[in-house]
């Protein structure tokens, strides 16, 4: 297992060295004496390209299943290129080491027939299939789920696209982005007075990742616990945004009511809300009842605290601007460690907001082992971010980095029962 403590990082090349050499060295074997996972076993095939899809089977492969991801002989996943490079020039995205962790690289041609017939044969063997291409593509290929659970009939294929496998508008074209605007989260977003802003991740995608992994999971199980036939999981990106968007369809559907943008405040559960302090900016969620009452103590304001109609929060929330306005009449006053240490000797919830080098020097964090500290094939440290959930007796673990374009594909292929000959052809006719 390439893991070691977490580390602290840098503000300064001194800063850094001196929290690398609390780090234990890097390293890139797995360690055979550590669990292979609650996951092992599983032979997942993963059929996609860039954020959801892979997010998915990243997933899957951190709790031990087997990954074996596809991609196009003529430069792979495009994320391989996207925003940090490693080297500066010409080199591999940052993000690849941590999507792509755990992963068999295979290349393969999906429009070449004997691409096709790999694929298939992979397929027979696989507890999963994961796509996000868009809807029909697969299909055109041989390569669509009625094709291939005729081959293995307990396959599950999680199908990740921007609408879903019908209704009018599965063949458009669908990234996070839309379904973020189509599924209600960027109408919510932001202040009334300006457009709604973006997220700065592409929480669209990874929302509806989390929803293909949770449905495989269900499938698996039930395909393990009540006969054996696999399923189809279809996820629109636009439907995994809209499952999270709390109250607002039962708001306009018996009160007519629209939610809309009220900036850093949750609208309706009161206080809850940015506030500034003398050195920048602070949260603090301070909506139940007793910490409520907790909270205007701990700023002055016993008059609030023992207010009967500030008691519960529906008497809160017509008084949201008295309220806020006396929490930030207090927190201007305070410098942001003053402001936490008051607030958390009354243990009202309250944090700073995070910048990522606050993370790599945050207790917490460290306690946690939260950030890890790994090597890439020519020695240069790269901290990437732990595995989430933990797992108490088969906790996920990065065996190896992101890997090169087509690593292994030999060895898979070999597997399959292709001999050194064919691969030589399969390489020579642009198939692998």
């Amino acid at each position: 297992m390439s893991a070691s403590s977490s580390s602290s990082t840098p503000t300064s090349p001194a800063a850094a060295a001196a929290a690398r050499s609390q780090t234990a060295a890097p390293e890139s074997v797995p360690d055979p004496s550590t669990p292979k996972g609650a996951l092992a076993g599983v032979k997942v095939l993963e059929l996609g390209t860039l954020i959801a899809g892979p997010f998915a089977a990243r997933m899957l492969a951190e709790f031990g299943a087997e990954v074996i991801k596809i991609e196009d002989p003529a430069g792979g996943d495009p994320l391989r290129k996207w925003r940090k490079l490693h080297p500066a020039e010409g080199g591999t995205s940052l993000w690849w080491a941590v999507q792509a962790r755990n992963k068999k690289s295979v290349t393969v041609n999906l429009k070449h027939p004997e691409g096709q017939d790999i694929v298939r044969r992979l397929a027979a063997e696989a507890d999963i299939v994961i796509e996000n291409f868009r809807p029909g593509l697969l299909e055109r290929f041989g390569l669509g789920y009625e094709q291939l659970s005729a081959i293995n009939p307990g396959l599950i294929m999680v199908r990740l696209s921007g609408y879903g496998q019908t209704g009018p508008y599965r063949d458009r074209p669908g990234f996070g982005a839309i379904a973020e605007s189509m599924g209600g989260l960027r109408h919510i977003t932001g202040y009334p007075e300006l457009p709604p802003p973006r997220i700065g991740i592409s929480i669209g995608d990874s929302i509806a990742a989390l929803h293909g992994v949770i449905g495989a999971m269900m499938a698996l199980h039930h395909r393990n616990a009540h006969g054996g036939r696999g399923q189809m999981v279809d996820v629109a990106l636009y439907e995994a945004v809209f499952n999270l968007m709390e109250s607002v369809v039962p708001e306009y559907s018996v009160a007519g009511m629209v939610r809309e943008r009220t900036g850093a405040a949750l609208p309706g559960i009161v206080p809850s809300n940015t506030y500034p302090c003398a050195d920048g900016m602070i949260v603090i969620g301070g909506n139940s009842d007793p910490i409520f009452k907790r909270l205007m103590c701990a700023i002055g304001r016993q008059d609030l605290a023992d207010d009967p109609g500030l008691a519960h929060n529906d008497g809160r929330v017509p008084r949201t601007q008295e309220i806020d306005d006396a929490i930030g009449a207090w927190t201007r006053t305070q410098p942001i460690e003053a402001a936490l240490g008051v607030l958390q000797g009354a243990d009202v919830p309250a944090s700073r907001i995070y910048t990522v080098a606050d993370m790599f020097t945050d207790p917490q964090f460290i306690a946690r082992q939260m950030i890890q500290r790994h090597a890439f094939p020519d020695g240069t440290p790269i901290d990437l971010p732990n595995i989430s959930p933990k797992l108490s007796e088969t906790p996920g673990q990065t065996q190896w980095l992101g890997p090169e374009l087509g690593a292994h594909t030999d060895e898979v292929l070999r597997h399959l029962g292709y001999d050194a000959d064919q691969i030589f052809k399969l390489r020579s006719n642009n198939v692998i």
